[in-house]
């Protein structure tokens, strides 16, 4: 087969790079059990490893595709196997050779806005900023406190814009002096890296570090915990480093500095779902959970996979752009989990898994059982 050479050969530089991480692996298959695919199909984390250390891996299949780059397989390894790396490498080969299953189409298209727009949706790069029209938000300027780094679901899907919307709210009570890029800003890049378009993903990040530096950015919030890991630990793979700050972060500090007062109730029960990027892989859990106790009258109840055991969304990885069947979502199983536990309220601070989440909350017909709600929409109406 004509791609196995340039399969090889990747698998060569991840062996050059990681110290051969194959050998690391003795098939212990901890991997698999943890894995959230095997809660809805059968999946092998663990088959793909061995595979790849001896060339054999299937690189036309749909299994290269499964993994949503959790990080639940590498924070339990004991022996330091890299999963996402490999997944990530398996992928790169299929891309180069476009051998895509059909799942896998829509993110092609995808990528070709990525390309052509900035984002990933579709939406016109003139109006990125439209969200923002009737609200007063000032195009950032040098000298700005501070940058807020909208992200693409923010900026263009109807649900995300009500997040975007809380959050500028949320910065102008607090007299944050701040402003956006629009139509500058491109997407961080980070799920279309995890989807083997290593180029593209230059691209997109040479291109927001080029914007960054020549409107004086020095300092980044964003409302995606994909945005935070990618600039915070991919970008300075391009040797920049900028001040990056979790949205739920930045409002705790400035309810903590008593720039912002929580003055309404929020007569509810609340279950937070950690975000796989901006728990497991950046270790934020506490925060996003402080934030939520100031809230006057919130009842803050855990699910049954919480912290560093959080259940995936199901959207990372790229997989927020390929087709899931219904039964195999993991999404329907977290909704499951909050209503278990008698939440009036799932909050969490992803667009991804709000958009994962609300998909679900129509398929199991959990309108009237449950809200979803982001934690600056919940600060927002506190305010």
């Amino acid at each position: 087969m004509e791609t196995i050479a340039p399969f090889i050969e990747v698998i060569d530089e991840i062996k050059e790079a990681d110290g051969d991480i194959f050998k690391l692996c003795f098939q212990c298959g901890l991997c698999d059990s943890v894995c959230p695919w095997n809660r809805v199909r059968p999946f092998s984390m663990r088959k793909l490893i061995r595979e790849a250390a001896f060339g054999l891996s299937e690189i036309e299949g749909e299994d290269i595709w499964r993994c949503t780059t959790c990080g639940t397989c590498t924070a339990q390894c004991p022996r330091g196997v890299k999963q996402i790396e490999v997944s990530v490498a398996l992928r790169r080969v299929a891309t180069e050779y476009e051998l895509f299953p059909a799942s896998v189409k829509s993110a092609r298209t995808a990528r070709a806005s990525l390309i052509s727009e900035g984002n990933p949706i579709q939406g016109d790069r003139k109006k990125r900023a439209d969200w923002a029209k009737d609200l007063s938000v000032k195009t950032y300027a040098e000298g700005m406190d501070v940058l807020y780094f909208v992200g693409c679901y923010l900026s263009y899907d109807p649900r995300m814009k009500k997040v975007a919307t809380a959050t500028a709210n949320i910065l102008k009570k607090a007299g944050v002096d701040f402003g956006i890029l629009g139509s500058q800003e491109n997407c961080c890049g980070e799920s279309i890296r995890k989807t083997g378009s290593e180029e593209v993903f230059k691209r997109l990040a040479r291109e927001n570090i080029k914007t960054f530096i020549d409107n004086g950015v020095k300092k980044v919030i964003v409302s995606s915990p994909h945005c935070f890991h990618t600039f915070k630990n991919e970008y300075p793979e391009f040797m920049v480093n900028f001040e990056v700050i979790y949205i739920s972060q930045y409002i705790l500090e400035l309810v903590n500095e008593g720039r912002l007062e929580l003055k309404e109730e929020f007569p509810k029960k609340v279950t937070y779902h950690d975000p796989c990027y901006l728990g497991r892989h950046n270790g934020i859990y506490d925060e996003p959970r402080d934030l939520l106790k100031k809230v006057s009258g919130l009842e803050l109840v855990e699910m049954e996979s919480h912290g560093k055991n959080s259940l995936c969304c199901g959207g990372g990885g790229g997989r927020i752009w390929m087709d899931t069947p219904q039964e195999e979502r993991f999404s329907d199983i977290r909704l499951k989990q909050a209503k278990e536990v008698g939440a009036q309220v799932l909050a969490t601070s992803c667009p991804y898994c709000i958009t994962n989440f609300e998909e679900s909350r129509l398929n199991l017909e959990y309108e009237a059982v449950l809200e979803i709600k982001d934690i600056t929409e919940i600060v927002s109406e506190m305010i």
